[in-house]
């Protein structure tokens, strides 16, 4: 018996439990349970369009082999040997789409995403390089047609940013965006130097999955807010109104028992009640991935390669700006287009990580 149909045909029966599941009013009710059913049954659905696929390649191969036996016709043998042949060629490319599908998917990868960048070692440098990877950023969400919205910025002396917190919200975005998470490393000559002198700098990027509210539990009521005027960009009436918003909340990490004071700011918009949202959405988000960080870990422990670990004091990637170059250090992938790169063409390094990343998880599958 083929272990792939067996393994499919027991996916069917899960699909149309789901199917009748998520129309069930008392599950609708109960809105943690239905937004993972939801989920479960769109994964599933794009399971079994594939399934049927494999099947309907697997039938006709056995057709064709039928006919030839058992056919006397010429023209009829004919057609049958080119169907064989034609199906027997899209097999194995159908059976890789099978094994890929069937991984175990991150039940996170649907989620929309925090989004944090952080200049490191190499002053002025680091902050002009954070503003570049944040670019870089901004326009490859506009190509996927995601949202992406600033929540609050600390702008550098010389341009770039200290730091930047966004937003990005769309279809499947942190299971596209979780790669990016790590020590990024530039190597080039800085503007800010005069001896034209190459100096290597990085800058972090974090990449948090947006926890949905029932899935943190947090007493709003214990939430100290305060407000100000926000500086920077957003003109000269987002200085005269106190839009601004901080959130300070003490929370018990239930990993360690310690107590800590969680500092969210957010100067998105001129509308204070938005920015409220916003930043109870942060901190969310930041409570979620601290909460998760013992699943993150143990992900990691049990993987031997750092694809998607999420340490995010790894050096994953370096921009070589002499050598026009970017390297990710996890896969040993190399493009000599450094400027598209940057422009936001980063799509095919996601894909060589994704395909990297199914290779591991599929052996783990034993598939």
């Amino acid at each position: 018996m083929n272990s792939i149909l067996q393994k499919l045909d027991g996916l069917e029966a899960r699909y149309e439990e789901v199917t009748t599941l998520i129309t069930d009013p008392s599950v609708i009710a109960d809105q943690q349970r239905f937004v993972k059913l939801t989920r479960e049954y769109k994964d599933l659905g794009d399971i079994m369009a594939i399934r049927k696929r494999y099947v309907d390649c697997l039938n006709a191969i056995s057709e064709a082999k039928d006919l030839l036996v058992n056919e006397s016709d010429p023209e009829m043998k004919e057609m049958a040997r080119e169907q064989l042949a034609e199906n027997e060629a899209q097999l194995p490319q159908i059976e890789e789409e099978v094994k890929v599908a069937l991984v175990p998917k991150d039940p996170e990868d649907a989620k929309n995403v925090q989004m944090e960048i952080r200049a490191g070692t190499g002053g002025d440098e680091a902050c002009l390089f954070a503003g570049d990877l944040f670019n870089m950023y901004k326009r490859f969400c506009e190509s996927k047609g995601w949202n992406l919205s600033v929540t609050d910025a600390n702008e550098g002396a010389v341009g770039g940013f200290k730091e930047i917190d966004f937003a990005v919200s769309g279809d499947n975005v942190y299971g596209v965006l979780k790669y990016e998470s790590g020590v990024h490393r530039v190597q080039r000559v800085p503007v800010t130097e005069s001896n034209g002198r190459m100096q290597t700098s990085a800058a972090t990027v974090a990449v948090l999955p947006e926890a949905d509210p029932f899935e943190v539990t947090i007493n709003e009521g214990e939430i100290k807010w305060d407000t100000f005027r926000s500086s920077g960009a957003g003109g000269q009436n987002v200085n005269k109104v106190e839009s601004g918003v901080r959130a300070r909340y003490m929370w018990k990490n239930p990993n360690t028992g310690e107590t800590e004071e969680i500092l969210i700011e957010c100067t998105e918009t001129r509308d204070q009640p938005k920015n409220k949202e916003r930043a109870l959405a942060r901190l969310r988000t930041y409570i979620y991935d601290r909460e998760h960080q013992k699943y993150v870990d143990d992900i990691a422990n049990r993987r031997k390669s750092l694809v998607s670990t999420g340490d995010r004091s790894a050096k994953i990637r370096t921009y070589n700006f002499p050598q026009g170059r970017v390297t990710d250090h996890r896969i040993g992938y190399t493009t000599h287009d450094l400027q598209g790169f940057l422009g936001g063409d980063i799509q095919a390094m996601i894909d060589a990580l994704t395909v990297a990343e199914n290779a591991e998880r599929m052996k783990e599958a034993e598939l």
